[in-house]
């Protein structure tokens, strides 16, 4: 699953290239993907995580214990 987030979900956009002269064109707006490594206490190991850099600010604000709760809480696998 590349350019997706663990922890937000948040995924490739699609839309359209507009020239100058109107013609349209496919393109994608990309997620800001990161890879962080985490140390996880309660496992007593580290954790390889995917994550857009909203997702980086969440994981400070609430805790890596709490991310990787919500993120097991969607389904994922960590």
């Amino acid at each position: 699953m590349s350019a997706h987030c663990q922890l937000t979900g948040s995924a490739p956009v699609f839309g359209n290239r507009i020239s100058h002269s109107h013609r349209r064109t496919r393109r994608r707006w990309n997620p800001n993907i990161q890879h962080r490594r985490y140390w996880l206490p309660s496992e007593n190991r580290s954790v390889r995580l995917t994550l857009s850099a909203k997702a980086i600010k969440t994981v400070d604000k609430i805790g890596i214990e709490a991310a990787v709760a919500r993120i097991r809480a969607r389904g994922g696998k960590v």
